[in-house]
């Protein structure tokens, strides 16, 4: 554990290297604060769109799902695959031609100042909670690793979150975000390549799976895992692809990076759908008994099964370098949510409030008062993922599945639904959420898959059954019930009653107009080009210490392998922004 403590340290020591390096860029505006003045280049907008998709709970909850169930995880994430798809073709240029600062400032132009209010609430509640879950997640893995207090763990690393998000603001996030990206990508290959090699290659993978690789335990009704992936493809669209998660993709330069972020996203969530789960699934084959392992963890002992494998069948070092990961995956969803909630709090609820009271603060006033929100943001999310620790009868993947299902989906129809459908009466929005919140009210504890069960003249569902014919009643209904609802409202709008008529088609005419970067991109190009380029570098010499490690030839070779790669990235971005700079004189 000496080893992976280092690694640890090393890894803190180069994200709180990124906040001092980024303060600077946040520092002039809180435009530059909340979105990075929207001057971000497509490879750093596509790895934190990608990042806050993934979070320790890809490591943890989702690979307790694979250890268990086999192939039927991946449907989640080919999910999300298909939505940043839906987002390169349709969604990613026009959020950011929406011209805002916040998504709620975007959600104003659509539906309102009223809307705008009642969406900034309810996302910054609903934000917390799921960051909470998030830091709950890590807090579980890491404390299994170091045979340390779970509170102790979440407090810790919360902070340490909070100090990147403090000081650095959007840039800081973003660009933590792109070197965890290649944090996640380096573990991630190098656990997926050792997994195979221990199996004896992929068909060995799914031949020897300890249940049907395909279906999983406990499923005797193989329509359930065609209705699970059907549905969670609206799902996840609803849930990626919606006006209050257009802020990742309001960083961006210009309308062309805007979508090349989105491809991007698309394709390392194409790749990580087969690779992130291969060490889970071949665990199952290798540790079948890995859950017996972590007692104390109660029904979340099968999400430490990557903890398992890496301490059973990699080099040392890896669990530090896999912690790494997980603190990358957590931190980089935490952050983002701490500066998107600063940013919502800011310009959707107290410069309004401000503007009513006919004050005028300066810009540094509300950039200081964003740092402030960041960090209180910070505190409550720490105390949500004390609270969590505590259920430990429900795992980290029915949570999340459960929680977005009943309450994100609810609220955000009305974010992508509104994109498409022109003219809603100004109750649509806040009504629609709440018929949502009812329908899943009415699903989780009246229509529940018993019932449905016995409408169909079926036996009864295994528990596993019951928790996805679950989710598919409460997804399907609200696909249909909830956003056929907020179409229909159509049928009762009045143009010469909708006061934010003007403002509503400014909004789609600029929906339809590209942004162009500005003339002072340049130098924006150069600095992201360059300081990126020097943390990847500095990076890249920590993991080529890692040879030195006590290990195996192999297991020296693979740190060593995954030395270059980061080196290289490194080396190209220092190059090119130098190349940038001999063109721009």
């Amino acid at each position: 554990m000496f080893y992976d403590y280092i690694v640890i340290a090393g890894y803190f020591c180069l994200i709180l290297g990124i906040g001092f390096v980024f303060k600077n860029m946040a520092a002039k505006s809180t435009s530059d604060y909340f979105r990075g003045g929207g001057k971000m280049l497509w490879w750093m907008v596509g790895s934190t769109a990608f990042m806050m998709q993934f979070s320790a709970w890809t490591f943890t909850g989702a690979a307790g799902k694979a250890f268990t169930d086999g192939f039927a995880v991946c449907l989640v994430f080919f999910a999300n695959t298909f939505s940043y798809f839906c987002g390169w073709a349709y969604f990613a240029h026009r959020f950011r031609q929406m011209r805002v600062d916040t998504p709620t400032e975007g959600i104003k132009r659509r539906f309102g100042p009223h809307n705008e209010l009642f969406f900034s609430c309810a996302l910054i509640i609903f934000t917390l909670i799921n960051a909470g879950i998030w830091l709950n997640a890590l807090g579980v893995f890491s404390s299994a690793v170091f045979d340390a207090d779970i509170s102790a763990t979440i407090i810790v690393i919360g902070l340490a979150v909070v100090f990147v998000s403090v000081l650095a603001g959007a840039w800081g996030v973003v660009a933590s975000d792109f070197v965890q990206t290649l944090v996640v990508a380096v573990i991630s290959v190098a656990c997926a390549a050792v997994a195979l090699f221990k199996v004896g290659g992929p068909v060995n993978l799914v031949q020897n799976f300890p249940s049907d690789f395909i279906m999983g335990p406990n499923m005797n009704y193989g329509l359930l895992l065609v209705g699970t992936f059907i549905f969670f493809l609206a799902k996840q669209l609803i849930t990626i692809m919606n006006l209050h998660d257009s802020f990742r993709f309001l960083n961006a330069k210009d309308s062309a990076n805007a979508r090349k972020a989105a491809l991007l996203a698309m394709a390392l969530m194409g790749v990580g759908s087969i690779i992130w789960f291969i060490p889970p699934w071949a665990s199952a084959i290798l540790y079948p008994d890995a859950a017996a392992a972590y007692p104390e963890l109660g029904s979340k002992a099968a999400d430490a099964v990557y903890l398992v494998f890496a301490r059973n069948a990699m080099p040392v070092g890896t669990v530090g370098l896999l912690l790494a990961g997980l603190f990358a995956a957590s931190m980089s969803s935490m952050d983002s949510a701490l500066n998107k909630n600063s940013g919502i709090f800011v310009r959707s609820i107290y410069q309004p409030y401000l503007e009513k009271k006919n004050k005028q603060v300066s810009d540094k006033h509300l950039l200081n008062l964003s740092r402030g929100l960041s960090l209180a943001s910070g505190i409550i999310v720490i105390i949500m993922a004390l609270y969590f620790k505590s259920l430990k009868e429900l795992s980290l993947f029915d949570l999340m599945m459960s929680l977005s299902a009943m309450i994100q989906v609810p609220i955000l129809i009305p974010l992508i639904a509104g994109i498409i459908v022109k003219k809603t009466p100004a109750w649509a929005p806040w009504v629609t959420v709440l018929l949502g919140l009812f329908i899943s009210w009415f699903m989780k504890t009246q229509f529940t898959p018993a019932v449905a069960a016995n409408l169909m003249g079926l036996e009864p569902f295994t528990k596993r059954e019951a928790t996805d014919m679950n989710l598919i009643m409460t997804i399907g209904a609200q696909v249909f019930i909830t956003a056929g609802f907020f179409c229909a409202t159509s049928l009762f709008y009045k143009e010469a009653k909708d006061k934010n008529l003007e403002e509503t088609q400014r909004f789609f005419e600029d929906l339809k107009t590209p942004v162009i970067a500005g003339n002072d991109q340049d130098l924006y190009d150069r600095q992201q080009r360059s300081k990126l380029g020097a943390m990847v570098t500095i990076m890249g010499i920590g993991v080529a210490l890692m040879t030195l490690i006590p290990n195996p030839l192999w297991g020296r070779v693979i740190f060593a392998g995954c030395a270059v790669i980061l080196l290289l990235i490194g080396m190209f971005l220092k190059t090119s922004a130098g190349r940038h700079m001999l063109r721009g004189n």
